[in-house]
């Protein structure tokens, strides 16, 4: 098993190793948490359980509609009862209508037969545990099958997903390149609107550059940057990992879009605004491809 793995397949399985051949089909796609949907005749119903213990064996989550069909019955699955009692009842019956009206016709297993329960068809019990190797037989090589797809489509998302990443991090390595200039132009800004504000006023120097300092550092991304570029290596990581992985890809993105924000806030820089833009977009995008993967 190759990951990470998408959560959409379909996949097809027989098995013929019993007294009956068994098909099983299961199809799945992208779901918050596992779901299994069981299609199975009535009497095998019983099996139902062990068919969605199977199933969990390669799905954490995704939804998941697993069909089982046996093959042609076999001619001792059913068994054929006459109502003796009740074929005797029709038949006195019958021969009351035939007295009383003076008809020549008398009751004829013709007449008797046709009506209904005199012959019923009953299926016979099954032993459920003699046939569910067999089905487990057609729900493993179904599994495998499907397997394959999901491996093939997990390739394809991790390759774009290292793609989208590696996009995401230039942009916000040119972020933090700028983070130096941005701040020392905030740090001007203030000083000018200060100097108009406090003109003619006697103000302790030391305690403007201060105050100056400190509103400067409120709008210092440093840390955000950090946070973010760690972020980063741990998708990285996990894209890496042998374990299903999308509801932690899921979470780090909801941080991704935290620190965007907050350094957005911190800066209002049209540049800055743009490029925070584009990082948000970034991240929808990945959260799309995501939502497919286990």
């Amino acid at each position: 098993m190759i990951r990470p793995l998408s959560m959409t397949s379909y996949g097809c399985g027989d098995s013929a190793s019993g007294p009956k051949s068994w098909t099983a089909e299961i199809r799945s796609v992208n779901h918050r948490f596992l779901d299994v949907k069981v299609k199975i005749p009535r009497k095998y119903s019983g099996l139902e359980e062990r068919i969605k213990k199977e199933i969990a064996t390669q799905f954490s989550r995704g939804h998941v509609d697993v069909t089982i069909t046996p093959g042609s019955e076999s001619v001792d699955s059913m068994r054929l009862v006459v109502n003796m009692p009740l074929a005797r009842d029709y038949h006195q019956c019958l021969e009351s209508i035939s007295r009383e009206l003076g008809l020549a016709d008398r009751p004829s297993l013709a007449m008797i037969k046709d009506f209904r329960e005199v012959i019923t068809a009953n299926e016979v019990e099954e032993d459920l545990d003699a046939i569910w190797p067999s089905i487990r037989e057609a729900l493993a090589n179904a599994l495998n099958n499907g397997l394959v797809m999901r491996e093939q489509e997990g390739a394809a998302l991790k390759k774009d997903l290292a793609d989208r990443l590696q996009n995401f991090a230039a942009t916000v390595a040119e972020i933090e390149k700028t983070v130096p200039d941005l701040v020392r132009m905030k740090e001007e800004k203030l000083k000018e609107r200060l100097d108009k504000l406090l003109a003619g006023l006697d103000i302790d120097p030391m305690r403007l550059v201060q105050e100056v300092a400190i509103l400067t550092d409120k709008s210092d991304i440093t840390e955000e940057l950090v946070r973010l570029k760690s972020h980063i290596d741990q998708f990285a990581h996990f894209l890496d990992s042998d374990e299903p992985i999308g509801r932690r890809l899921d979470f780090l993105l909801q941080e991704f879009l935290r620190e965007i924000n907050t350094f957005a806030s911190k800066i209002n820089n049209a540049s800055m605004a743009h490029q925070s833009v584009d990082l948000k977009n970034e991240v929808e995008k990945l959260r799309e491809q995501i939502q497919n993967l286990e």
